[in-house]
């Protein structure tokens, strides 16, 4: 569920922490809560993911809330998935209330090896939690040699075109492709003009929205982060984001077998009971049409045609879906990951409370 990564605090607020330590403190806090250690390692390292690539809003910041929700019992910390099979190249998976990013990264595991078998494998997942960032599961895909679509829903954030009150979620289009020697494919957009969760971490910094992204609950435009989460978030395009989020809740909510209509309930205010939040994943096998390294090769060419697209005007050069964030990632896996001060603060408390030991950092 994400867009372009957030911008960085000036440096004057800014701390860096090595991808291992953040690793290691993630899994800590996430194993402190009778989760398994594969499992955390696998939590952690998909909300490092994140950070990695400037998805700030599904990263570490998120851990407190999940933690909670799972010592609450409302996310179950030793889960048994169940995978169904009604034909060859479609399933359905249980993910007996675990952790989305747990149910993500099995449901597009078993998505690939159907494809692999029968040129495309399906999977819908309901019963889960929140998944994080879909990029996730798309490089999972990309990395493993497939084209992958995924899809999720979501609490309640964004009203139907010409509606006031929230209804639909911002959940992510998600597709990918491989390519050969030049960047691949990689899109994760929300169908809204800024992620509910971009809006939670203005909140949290104490910064305000632009104008546009949100209405407050009596309907009226608002750059208040506070003001808009107890409002409702705009789809982009109008009725064009309005319409994607609506196919989301189809594949995702309606076709699984999930909660849906605006059923789910949000991680953050609604204490009483799980989510159940729903996914799709679908992964293609690119030598179905033409051969596998045909298809790398003709990607390379589509690339490389739309990166030498004469500039407009204010432009230095023209970049892939997806490319942004991987510039990034490798950035910060040579320099450490650079985190805001209200976010260290957050997640020193967090050790504190787990008698974990403080994540290392270091300001430049």
């Amino acid at each position: 569920m994400s867009e372009h990564p957030t911008k960085s605090a000036s440096p004057s607020s800014v701390a860096y922490v090595q991808l291992d330590d953040a690793v290691n403190f993630a899994t800590a806090i996430i194993a402190g809560q009778g989760v398994s250690t594969d499992h955390a390692v696998t939590i952690a390292e998909c909300l490092l993911e994140a950070d990695l690539r400037g998805v700030h809003t599904h990263g570490l910041s998120r851990l407190p809330v999940y933690v909670e929700r799972v010592q609450r019992g409302l996310v179950n910390g030793a889960p048994e998935m169940k995978l169904e099979k009604p034909v060859a190249a479609c399933a359905s998976l249980d993910g007996d209330n675990a952790f989305g990013f747990l149910v993500g990264r099995r449901a597009m595991q078993e998505a690939i090896a159907m494809a692999e078998t029968c040129g495309v494998g399906v999977v819908a997942a309901r019963n889960s939690n929140h998944f994080g960032m879909a990029a996730t599961y798309l490089l999972q895909a990309v990395k493993a040699g497939y084209f992958a679509f995924v899809f999720t829903n979501a609490s309640k954030a964004m009203p139907p075109w010409g509606g006031r009150e929230g209804l639909l979620g911002t959940s992510p289009f998600g597709a990918a492709a491989p390519s050969g020697k030049l960047p691949p494919f990689i899109l994760d957009m929300s169908p809204a003009v800024a992620a509910r969760g971009k809006i939670r971490l203005a909140e949290k910094r104490g910064e305000p929205i632009p104008e546009g992204y949100a209405l407050d609950e009596n309907g009226q435009s608002t750059t208040d982060a506070s003001a808009a989460l107890r409002g409702v978030v705009l789809p982009m395009g109008g009725y064009k984001g309005s319409g994607i989020s609506m196919l989301m809740e189809i594949l995702a909510g309606v076709f699984s077998g999930a909660n849906f209509g605006g059923d789910v309930p949000d991680q953050y205010t609604v204490w009483d009971r799980p989510q159940n939040v729903g996914h799709f994943f679908m992964a293609l096998k690119p030598g179905i049409f033409v051969t596998e390294q045909g298809f790398r090769d003709r990607m390379d060419e589509l690339v490389g045609r739309i990166k030498a697209n004469p500039l407009a005007d204010g432009f230095t050069e023209i970049l892939m879906p997806g490319e942004i964030e991987a510039r990034l990632e490798a950035e910060r896996r040579r320099s450490g990951i650079p985190y805001a001060a209200a976010d260290l603060a957050l997640l020193a408390k967090l050790a504190a409370d787990h008698g974990v030991s403080a994540l290392p950092h270091e300001t430049r």
